[in-house]
């Protein structure tokens, strides 16, 4: 992509432009006759097109040594080249129509204050180019929570629905590959809902298994035994709230962290209940954990079916759920792919990678079923 940091030209002839508010406009013939240095001269296959932007919009679209920019020429057809605060758009008809609105949504997304880097440039273009017909300027200004500085807020389309299956649904299954926010995104839902007095507590649980490995007797309190598997839910914790006041509430009783086993013989009212690696649970876990609901309580079951590490090759209880509870009202069941990893961009990579290889050799760990409910009724009060 060219980046001239010269006087801004004169707009060519057919173009359109966006001025201070984002809005389009047009440039007439007129504006560009008898100015030396601008082409009006258009071949019946490419066309230019160039987009104004407003100089304290053009930094923050550009991006830091112009990455943004360089992110966007790697993934779009069409040509682009800035000069001062013009963006100049040069290709066909079709890869110009959509470099136009990638530029015009990733200055929406510049003018909501959200900070733009590489990595949701990517996702806005992805969107953008998948036939969706989501803003991306709408998806990622969805602010969840803000902590000191730092806001939580969907980064993809699909993690957006899964934070407004969150917001219709008593329980939502979030499924998807390591990196794409299911457990965090989760997280960042229980602390809005305690901290709106929606819920009185959060209860956080997962099973106590190892990943593969055999850890063998460990020291300590039952407490501290326990602790290196809900480790995990700890550290999104301290991204979300006060590490000071965590202590308290957990002492309180406000927040409660705990092994899947804690779960049986209790009845869950006015809390936001979040199991993690529910790949990891058996059928029977499942079901009772599922049948702790009371009354006000919202559930989020968060969970990779590619990564269950039950000895014996037992079925996930995550697996047969998708199956079980088809179609029963209020149950969502969310599906993120390799494509809303928000990690590293390697992870995506490797998520592919892995996906493939265990395709070629017959191994089929998904889930079956539908993946998509009613949302109808709303939560359970």
């Amino acid at each position: 992509m060219a980046v001239d940091s010269g006087s801004t030209p004169y707009c060519c002839a057919g173009t359109a432009a966006i001025d201070d508010v984002g809005e389009k406009r047009s440039v007439t013939d007129a504006s560009t006759a008898g100015r030396p240095g601008v082409s009006t001269a258009q071949t019946p296959n490419r066309v230019e097109s160039a987009m104004e932007v407003s100089p304290d919009v053009i930094f923050g679209l550009l991006g830091a040594r112009d990455e943004n920019l360089r992110t966007v020429e790697s993934l779009l057809a069409a040509d682009v080249h800035v000069r001062g605060n013009l963006v100049t758009l040069t290709g066909t008809p079709p890869d110009v129509a959509t470099a136009e609105r990638v530029i015009a949504e990733l200055i929406s997304v510049v003018r909501r204050g959200t900070a733009l880097t590489p990595e949701l440039v990517r996702h806005s273009v992805s969107m953008l180019t998948d036939g969706s017909d989501e803003s991306p300027a709408e998806v990622l200004s969805l602010d969840i929570i803000s902590r000191r500085g730092k806001t939580i807020r969907p980064k993809t389309l699909n993690q957006k629905r899964y934070v407004d299956a969150i917001d219709a649904n008593t329980i939502v299954f979030g499924m998807g590959p390591a990196g794409t926010g299911k457990t965090y995104l989760a997280m960042a839902k229980a602390v809005q809902a305690l901290q709106s007095k929606s819920v009185n507590r959060i209860i956080l649980t997962r099973p106590a298994v190892e990943a593969g490995e055999r850890l063998g007797f460990l020291p300590g309190t039952l407490h501290e035994k326990i602790d290196p598997y809900l480790r995990p839910l700890h550290d999104a914790l301290h991204d979300m709230m006060d590490p000071d006041s965590i202590p308290k509430l957990m002492a309180a009783g406000v927040i409660e962290v705990a092994p899947l086993a804690y779960m049986r013989g209790r009845t869950l009212n006015d809390a936001f209940i979040i199991l993690d690696e529910a790949q990891n649970t058996t059928g029977e876990q499942m079901k009772m954990f599922l049948t702790r609901l009371g009354f006000g309580s919202q559930v989020v079951v968060t969970g990779d079916v590619t990564k269950v590490d039950l000895p014996g090759g037992s079925e996930s209880g995550l697996s047969a759920a998708s199956r079980i509870l088809t179609g029963i009202d209020d149950i969502h069941f969310a599906t993120l792919t390799s494509a809303d990893v928000v990690r590293h961009r390697l992870v995506a990579d490797i998520v592919d990678a892995y996906g493939k290889f265990e395709q070629s050799r017959g191994i089929d760990r998904g889930v079956t079923g539908s993946t998509r409910r009613s949302a109808g009724g709303g939560r359970r009060s």
